[in-house]
């Protein structure tokens, strides 16, 4: 028998989905009403959850004369200062990327569409070093995976999760952007997650490349007939409250999964090419496909939760990482090429999240240990990109930023500000940014600036 605990009980009963035999792995408890735009301006919001922590330290490295102190301190996990990827920023090139992420280099130095905010993470209100040695105002359960992949979810930072900042990002746009929509402004093809579910919006979820709806029902006489006979079972009245409204939903996400699959029906295929056997790209592809029917669907507005996982690097992190950030980098191309292809690449924003970054100091076995603050990318036409944003942490064990002696840095910019930051661009007003990030009232600088207006 397998055992949840209570806060895996609440993330299942927050964000549950129907099997992928019944409705491509629909949400089953919920679903938003029908939605749409009343506007003809359309934005998407693209996340990329790096899931196990990403080890940012090795992602974006000093490459002047702060070079030195970096490869002192990672010893055996320092890439080699030659083969770091030169950010040229004006004229100067401080910061390097992994050598496995060219295709990102390339859109930072020329098409300047990427970005990155450094020293990100989850925070209640700015804390200095002193703060969090007296065991100040701090998320609870720092370092714990699934802790703090709810916390970067939710920027809910203590308690029980009861929503995701995207899922209540899209209950407020809705009333603008999508008020008569056939299909929910939230799309998952990594699975159920707490990130798209709302106060009343429900993430639509689905499999990278399979056909939205139920499996085995087709537009034959036989196929329709096992259609008409299962909505019918879904209209019988059991007497049991919780089975007729899993059942009122249920029939819910069929309709949406059949809008869904007769929009990406009659789509022209895209001439981007997407990098195979690369789980990531594939996800991104499903993205660019439904993008591509958005007006089939009448949305203004979608968010788009893809993943990729296996950045848990406690061992082998050099290898680990080279197969990740090639993944990571070929995909990422990808989508902004398609993104150009269907004319949306200043409305479509992609960017990353991951639960912490790692100790600069290297673990045993070649890995590393969990940490805190890390550094994200950003992708798009309206980033401001060829930037680097925030504040980079000082690389030295026990220095300023170090929450100890091993270089877990602590944060300088928060999740909401980022999330704010992204939400304020996609439509969510000033006034209304509080409700959605509880935590950004306690930071002077709500909106980060790497959005174009």
């Amino acid at each position: 028998m397998t055992h949840h605990s209570r806060r895996d009980f609440m993330r299942l009963a927050c964000c549950s989905a129907a099997t992928a035999s019944l409705v491509g792995g629909l949400s089953k408890f919920g679903l938003v009403s029908a939605l749409a735009q009343s506007q003809t301006d359309y934005k998407a919001l693209v996340c990329i959850f790096l899931f196990g922590g990403n080890d940012a330290n090795n992602m974006i490295v000093p490459i002047d004369t702060n070079y030195a102190n970096y490869a002192s301190i990672r010893a055996n996990l320092a890439i080699p200062q030659a083969s770091l990827l030169p950010l040229q920023i004006g004229s100067a090139a401080n910061f390097g990327l992994h050598p496995n992420l060219p295709e990102l280099q390339g859109l930072f130095n020329n098409q300047k569409v990427v970005a990155a905010l450094t020293n990100v993470g989850t925070l209640v209100q700015p804390t200095t070093q002193q703060q969090y040695k007296q065991h100040g105002t701090l998320p609870e359960n720092l370092f714990s995976h699934s802790d703090q992949q709810d916390q970067w979810q939710t920027t809910q930072l203590s308690g029980l999760p009861n929503a995701g900042w995207a899922g209540k990002v899209a209950d407020n746009v809705q009333p603008t952007f999508n008020s008569s929509a056939t299909f929910p402004p939230v799309l998952s093809v990594a699975g159920s997650t707490i990130f798209g579910t709302g106060v009343t919006s429900r993430p639509f979820t689905m499999y990278p490349g399979s056909t939205p709806g139920l499996s085995g029902i087709d537009t034959s006489a036989a196929g329709q007939a096992k259609l008409l006979g299962f909505q019918q079972m879904l209209t019988l009245d059991t007497g049991i409250s919780l089975v007729q409204a899993t059942s009122a939903v249920t029939g819910q996400a069929v309709t949406q999964g059949s809008t869904l699959a007769t929009a990406l029906k009659g789509a022209a295929p895209l001439q981007a090419v997407f990098p195979s056997g690369n789980s990531l790209a594939s996800q991104l592809q499903q993205v660019a496909q439904v993008i591509a029917v958005r007006s089939a669907l009448g949305i203004g507005r979608q968010i788009f939760f893809c993943s990729q996982g296996g950045y848990d690097t406690h061992s082998d992190q050099l290898g680990t990482q080279v197969g990740l950030y090639g993944q990571l980098s070929a995909a990422m191309s990808a989508f902004y090429s398609a993104t150009q292809e269907l004319g949306v690449a200043n409305n479509v924003t992609t960017f990353t999240l991951s639960e912490f970054s790692r100790t600069l100091q290297p673990g045993s076995n070649g890995g590393t240990d969990h940490a805190w603050g890390s550094h994200a990318l950003m992708m798009g036409g309206a980033v401001k990109g060829n930037a680097l944003y925030g504040t980079f942490p000082t690389l030295a064990l026990g220095g300023p930023d170090d929450t100890g002696d091993n270089g877990r840095w602590i944060p300088t910019t928060s999740v909401d500000q980022y999330a704010a930051t992204l939400a304020s661009w996609f439509g969510v007003a000033n006034a209304d940014l509080p409700s959605i990030f509880p935590n950004l009232a306690n930071f002077t600088t709500p909106n980060l600036g790497f959005m174009a207006s």
